[in-house]
Formats: C-alpha cells, structure tokens, sequence
C-alpha cells in the first residue's frame, strides 16, 4: 500500500513519480518491469521508492487504482431498479472512451494482456448480486479486453454484448 510519506509530497512530486511509474509500467509488464528506470525519470533515490511503495507491485496496483478512478470519474455508476442492457452498453462505451481519451491507454492495455493474472483483485462475490448482474459484469469486462486489445473488433463485439443483454433482459432469442 502507497505509504503515507508518499501522499505527504507535493502535488508536483507525487505527479513526477506517476509519470515514472506510467512510463515504466506501459512500457514493460510487471513480471519485467524495474525500479531503476522509475527513479531515474523520477529523479529520485532507490530509497525513497521502496519508503513511498512496498515495492513493483505494490506501485503498479497504485497507478492502475489512479488510473481506474480517472477513468471511471466520468462513468455513470448509477444503477437503476430494473436491468437495462443501454445502461450496460453506455458504461462499456463511456470506460473505453475515456480509457482512449485519458494518458492510461498503454497501461490499461499492457494490464489486460499482460498483468491481470499477476494481480489479485477484489472479485465479484457471486453471493452478493444475482445471476443476471453477475453475468453483465463478467460480459462487460470481457467486452471491454477485447476491445482495448483489439479495437478493430469493436463492432462486433458491442454487436454480441448488446445481444447478449438483451437475451438477459428476455429480449430476445438465441
């Protein structure tokens, strides 16, 4: 977890370190990802990364966090009473507008093709939504790999998921 010294800096120091940290972590996955060229376009000691992250990991889980909440800052979260498949479909088109209009594209990229298995993130407990919610969240992830990976499929893609949430929706048939 990003160490309290670390938000304690500056704005101007905290931003240097996240462009060090989104050069590095577009350019190379995790699994080779180094800290040395973090400090040096950081301009800052080896030490003082390891006093500000725990170590790689734990400074990629912080940039992807900030880049999620950047990303999802202009998503419409609010979830209505009855399911809506246009309201799942303009989420999926919100996220990956504002993942290709934002600076995190590399990195969203790089995380979906090469980093996502490393890390462990908090899952959808099955438990906690119903059938049907948890099939849209699981479509509307993959929707989106596939898309960020390979944009020229967006169509058919958005084609299938809305489809697919029609079908959910019983609006449709297979």
């Amino acid at each position: 977890m990003v160490s309290t010294t670390f938000t304690n800096l500056s704005d101007e120091k905290q931003t240097k370190i996240r462009k060090a940290l989104l050069k590095e972590f577009t350019d190379q996955p995790l699994a080779t990802a180094q800290v040395a060229p973090i400090v040096k376009t950081a301009g800052i000691a080896r030490g003082a990364f390891y006093k500000y992250f725990d170590g790689l990991t734990d400074a990629y889980k912080y940039l992807y966090g900030v880049a999620m909440r950047d990303i999802h800052s202009d998503v419409n979260n609010e979830v209505g009473t009855e399911f809506d498949p246009q309201f799942y479909l303009d989420q999926v088109e919100a996220f990956i507008k504002g993942a290709r209009d934002s600076q995190y594209l590399g990195l969203i990229k790089m995380h979906l093709m090469k980093n996502e298995s490393l890390i462990s993130q908090g899952s959808i407990d099955p438990n906690t939504v119903s059938s049907r919610e948890w099939a849209t969240m699981i479509l509307s992830h993959e929707a989106i790999k596939q898309i960020m990976i390979e944009p020229q499929n967006e169509s058919v893609v958005m084609k299938k998921f809305s489809e697919t949430l029609n079908l959910l929706a019983g609006k449709g048939n297979a």
